[in-house]
């Protein structure tokens, strides 16, 4: 599906409306999910709860916005920045690695101020707008929004993650002074992002979900969580190999592509979770970052990335070993004390782009085929991930049959809470699986005739179109095993 496809599939759709507020024209970098985009988002965020509670991580919620003192602390007020090249022209300003990228084709997101103007120069790389030369500077225009506390200033949070760290006593505490533990924060960040792009993968608004496990630097490499899945094989591309490698995480240790096993333990949680969620493993890899490449905050750095076919390999999750740098700056700047048992602990880190595996699940789920001559686009879904989980039909709006639709509608509502039903009675039977097709759901039900003598019903599954009876009695039991998937 291309770009432009994918944002009229998703607007026609109702998954992602935008950019908004579009009564105004709509802001670059700023959408709305819409009502079947945000049940679709709630699980992605939901599945990422359930393995990672499973895994005995906790969830906290923090503020939004915090003093400057913490931004100066965690480094992100001289270091989270975009470079900028402006033109001496006509004064227009250009993301520089994002611009070097779209003209030569080349990845930039490394380069240092010295190659962005020797390549600018080389080149011979002139303003989009007015072709004019640029300057022969390049300037640093910091992502985060400023705000105040009263008369205190303040940012809206770039990240969850340096948030989830302030509470660290509370959690040393809640944790009775042992360690490791897991917490984890799902939430919106904020970035003034110089040039949002590509749809929902680069906004200034977004969600992200971010584990955090604490630990002792010491106590990385004896990771016990580790023994049962040494044999796992990841899909990696260490910086020493150069090259993708499906290796069992005792061999990516042995050679030590991965720094540690708490690390690889983390690497393959990420890897569980993106399954869970339906992306296809041979759409999923891991890339070691480069030591030029690597966040200041971090030690080793590997991310999942996913293939899509608009925008090539895209990070949607971040691994990283953190050391522990976060925990010294803010005990350095804050005059507290952040150590355990007088040192103080590393932090493992699982971040992930909630948006970006939106947009990934979508592009990787939709499939479009021919019929009995005609087109049908369907969103191929795992069931416990999709928007809508069944959808309940009656043939026609008389003779009873839409009272028997709506009493098993209401009771299979009753009897998956967790899961969304809904009762659809507009348009021809073929109208409506076509439009359940195209949000992903995967069983439609259908009560006719037949289903007020002999107590029985439809099930249409999504994928195959295969249709079969099924007792109303036994519906929940049929459901439950389909919805497992």
């Amino acid at each position: 599906m291309k770009d432009e496809d994918f944002a009229s599939f998703a607007k026609k759709n109702h998954f992602i409306w935008g950019p908004e507020p579009e009564i105004y024209g709509g802001s670059a970098g700023l959408y709305s999910y819409g009502l079947n985009g945000k049940l679709l988002k709630n699980k992605i965020e939901n599945r990422f709860r359930e393995i990672f509670i499973l895994n005995d991580f906790w969830e906290i919620e923090t503020p939004l916005i915090t003093p400057e003192a913490v931004w100066n602390a965690s480094g992100h007020l001289e270091k989270f920045v975009d470079k900028i090249l402006v033109c001496s022209k006509c004064n227009s300003m250009v993301r520089a690695d994002n611009f070097i990228e779209k003209q030569l084709k080349i990845d930039a997101s490394s380069f240092t101020d010295k190659k962005i103007l020797e390549t600018v120069t080389k080149k011979n790389l002139k303003c989009p707008r007015c072709n004019g030369r640029f300057l022969e500077e390049v300037r640093h225009f910091n992502l985060m929004m400023k705000t105040n506390l009263g008369f205190e200033d303040a940012y809206i949070r770039p990240e969850t993650a340096t948030t989830t760290y302030l509470p660290f006593k509370n959690f040393y505490d809640f944790f009775r002074k042992k360690l490791p533990f897991g917490v984890f924060q799902i939430g919106k960040a904020f970035r003034n992002e110089v040039s949002p792009r590509q749809n929902i993968l680069r906004m200034r608004e977004f969600t992200q979900a971010e584990a955090q496990l604490f630990i002792f630097e010491n106590e990385k490499n004896k990771f016990s969580k580790i023994k049962n899945i040494l044999e796992e094989s990841l899909p990696l591309i260490p910086v020493k190999a150069r090259k993708k490698r499906n290796a069992t995480i005792k061999q990516a240790l042995k050679e030590k592509w991965i720094l540690n096993k708490a690390l690889a333990w983390a690497i393959w949680l990420s890897y569980e979770y993106a399954l869970s969620l339906g992306i296809p493993k041979n759409r999923i890899r891991f890339r070691q970052h480069a030591k030029e490449e690597m966040a200041h905050y971090a030690e080793d750095a590997w991310d999942l990335e996913v293939r899509t076919e608009n925008y090539g390999w895209i990070e949607v999750i971040g691994n990283h070993d953190r050391g522990n740098f976060d925990l010294k700056q803010h005990g350095k700047f804050s005059g507290q004390n952040m150590s355990a048992e007088g040192k103080v602990p590393g932090i493992v880190e699982i971040a992930a782009g909630i948006d970006r595996l939106f947009f990934c699940l979508i592009e990787n789920s939709y499939v479009s085929e021919n019929v009995n001559g005609r087109k049908r686009a369907v969103l191929k879904f795992k069931p416990k991930v999709a928007p809508i989980q069944a959808a309940v039909f009656p043939l026609q709006l008389k003779d009873k049959l839409p009272e028997l639709a709506r009493k098993i509608y209401l009771d299979l509502k009753n009897f998956f809470p967790g899961f969304t039903i809904i009762y659809d009675e507009a348009g021809s039977i073929g109208k409506r699986y076509r439009r359940m097709d195209e949000v992903g759901t995967p069983f439609c039900i259908t009560i006719d005739y037949d289903s007020l003598k002999d107590k029985d019903v439809t099930i249409r599954d999504r994928d195959s179109m295969k249709q079969k009876r099924v007792k109303i009695i036994d519906l929940p039991a049929v459901l439950s095993v389909g919805l497992s998937k």
